[in-house]
């Protein structure tokens, strides 16, 4: 299995899912983390879960399901490496 590394690209992205289910949404917090915890399990397991990316070559995206946010990353041969973490709500992939 590959390794999951988070670029320095996603701080910004991270923090704001984090104050987004602390402060916006905490409600939906609990189970936001549950899907995120369980994507990242199937893509460890399956890097190339994610559909490719239409508008950056090589790159794929990932939804974390029920939840605005989507993974962009790409896989290499000994890793899968998280470029950033968006709000689908604001932002295009």
């Amino acid at each position: 299995m590959r390794k999951i590394v988070f670029l320095p690209t996603t701080h910004h992205d991270l923090k704001w899912f984090h104050r987004y289910y602390t402060s916006v949404f905490p409600d939906g917090r609990q189970k936001a983390l549950g899907h995120y915890k369980a994507m990242l399990q199937t893509l460890r397991s399956n890097p190339h879960v994610g559909h490719p990316s239409a508008s950056r070559a090589g790159l794929r995206e990932l939804p974390i399901p029920r939840t605005p946010f989507v993974l962009l990353y790409r896989v290499t041969p000994r890793r899968i490496e998280i470029l950033r973490v968006l709000d689908g709500r604001a932002e295009t992939p």
